[in-house]
């Protein structure tokens, strides 16, 4: 399909037998703080709070009369699996939704309430997405994808049809990136109607799929995603909507999950909606692509893509956020272990206020501290405040971008062991449902001493956890044994934050 006919079948899309016609609403908090004008499109707003209910119904809507006798199927953990149930019980078609063994419960519940006939099958996507493809063979249903595939694209593209049509003074729009539809249909509509307006494609740093692809000029798949914003944790770029992207987007940016956290709460703050974190990555890339270009005086636009959240995960964001923003800072501090010197410490750091503070005594000459500081100016005030404690002398160490101080070294008890280990520390990150961390346990196995051990729940599909080993520097079979246990891990004994606290 060309340009003009993407255009053609946005314009002729009939996701408004469904679909509603989102607000693009003014954020004034966030636009008075960055000087620039933030409007936000409400697809929050959708019956199934997320955008993918235009794509699936455009695509569903699309089917012959033959296909929607024998109905569809498609894999999804989330938003793209409700969107195909609400469409096939408005079209009167059969939907089958295989979703993988982790998903929790509140998603599953959501689908069959929509009439989807929800399969559980494999640990990720990819399993459930193959037994999915052989559904479809083995019964001759129609599989649905989420984002590689023209009408899928169209139908989302109407959502940039509309923010002209509600701004059309908009010098930038910035759209979170998963699997490209989205983003390419938005960017496809812009680009001819309004070629003037910027395109910016929005990614998480740990799920790059498309400015890998841009750097190698074709699709590629990445090793790994990280699953914080499982909405757009996509490991490869749809072949279509890359096809479309290279020619229509603008730049590209990166989000941390900080970042996205602090968007989340910028939402939150200016319109009491309760983004999912896939749901504010675009916001998040607009908020750091005006910080570094150092952008005033513009209208720019984002997509709240989606508020299905986990609402455990919110405690996650809530820790995260004011790190993300740039509010707080967490620092490893070594000071003198003598009578008075916690009051000298506190005297340095003057009237700032201290959001956590953790210490245990482990040496008679030194003592280390992790401390989190709330900052009123950003990061001018935090590299003054660095500044200022090595001035008095102190050892400082900043972990405000160290993961594992983050998720794990400000949350354990203890300190360093008692005995001269020679210990090499892993973090591991596996799929998150009852009785996890058992079968982690379980296929870790027994042949080597663990002499660090942390995890705690984050609410989130995934689970993390720290963990130390005796003797296993030169130890080939371990790392072997690692490989094969098919979790993401990487060895982290050279962090700062096990540095100071646990080594």
């Amino acid at each position: 399909m060309t340009h003009q006919d993407y255009l053609t079948s946005i314009l002729k899309a009939p996701v408004y037998e469904v679909c509603e016609h989102t607000p693009l609403e003014l954020m004034e908090g966030l636009t008075e703080r960055l000087g620039n004008t933030v409007l936000i499109k409400r697809e929050d707003r959708q019956p199934v709070h997320s955008f993918k209910l235009r794509g699936a119904y455009s695509k569903m809507a699309s089917l012959s009369n033959d296909e929607r006798a024998h109905g569809v199927v498609t894999a999804s953990a989330g938003n793209h699996a409700q969107g195909v149930a609400f469409s096939g019980k408005k079209l009167g078609i059969r939907s089958v939704i295989v979703m993988p063994v982790p998903t929790a419960e509140i998603k599953v519940t959501a689908v069959r309430s929509m009439g989807g006939e929800v399969i559980l099958f494999g640990q990720n996507f990819d399993e459930a997405k193959a037994h999915a493809e052989q559904l479809a063979q083995e019964q001759g249903l129609t599989y649905i994808p989420p984002f590689d595939d023209p009408m899928v694209i169209a139908g989302q593209g109407t959502i940039g049809l509309e923010m002209i049509q509600q701004d059309a003074g908009l010098d930038a729009v910035f759209v979170p990136v998963g699997g490209g539809g989205l983003a390419s249909g938005i960017a496809v509509l812009m680009k001819q109607l309004m070629p003037s307006v910027k395109v910016v494609a929005v990614e998480p740093e740990e799920a790059a799929c498309l400015r890998a692809a841009f750097e190698t000029g074709v699709p590629v798949t990445l090793e790994r995603v990280g699953q914080f914003a499982e909405g757009v944790a996509v490991k490869r770029i749809g072949e279509e909507p890359f096809r479309l992207l290279r020619d229509v987007v603008d730049d590209i940016v990166t989000v941390g999950s900080d970042e996205i956290s602090a968007a989340v709460k910028d939402i939150f703050d200016d319109t009491r909606a309760v983004a999912e974190p896939a749901g504010a990555v675009g916001l998040a890339g607009l908020k750091k692509y005006c910080r570094e270009q150092g952008v005033v005086g513009k209208r720019m636009a984002t997509v709240l893509s989606g508020a299905n959240v986990n609402f455990h995960t919110l405690r996650y964001i809530s820790e995260r956020a004011e790190l993300g923003e740039r509010r707080e800072t967490l620092l490893a501090v070594r000071i003198p272990e003598r009578q008075g010197e916690f009051l000298r410490f506190c005297q340095v750091i003057g009237e700032r206020a201290v959001t956590e503070f953790d210490y245990r005594v482990s040496n008679p000459q030194w003592a280390s501290i992790l401390v989190g500081i709330s900052l009123r100016e950003g990061e001018a005030e935090r590299v003054e405040l660095i500044k200022r404690l090595e001035q008095f002398g102190y050892e400082v160490s900043d972990l405000t971008d160290d993961e594992i101080a983050k998720l794990h070294v400000r949350y354990m008890v203890g300190g360093v062991s008692p005995t001269g280990l020679d210990e090499s520390v892993y973090s591991f990150e596996f799929p998150e449902y009852p009785g996890a961390l058992l079968k982690f346990l379980s296929k870790l196995g027994t042949q080597w001493s663990i002499t660090l051990f942390h995890y705690r729940s984050h609410g989130t599909d995934y689970g993390r956890v720290l963990a130390g080993f005796e003797d296993v520097r030169d130890d080939t079979l371990f790392v072997t044994h690692l490989d094969e246990l098919d979790y993401s891990y990487r060895e982290v004994t050279s962090s700062a934050a096990y540095t100071y606290f646990l080594a």
